[in-house]
């Protein structure tokens, strides 16, 4: 079981950089860091929310289940 972040691909999309998302979200850039290359381990509801709100997307535009299997 595999949990994707796309989050990369969304900033992309709305051409916008990890500085901009940073203010935006109120998130250090070392964790918004960890969370677009895939190393986080969780992430908080209200931290999601508001990364949707400043990209204006979806949570599954961000994160993806990717089976093992596949």
């Amino acid at each position: 079981m595999a949990i994707t972040v796309n989050l990369d691909v969304m900033m992309a999309k709305r051409k916008m950089s990890l500085n901009e998302l940073s203010s935006k979200v109120d998130i250090t850039l070392s964790n918004l860091s960890i969370l677009k290359t895939g190393k986080a381990k969780a992430i908080r509801f209200s931290t999601l929310e508001a990364i949707c709100q400043a990209l204006e997307c979806q949570p599954g535009d961000i994160l993806e289940y990717v089976s093992d299997n596949s």
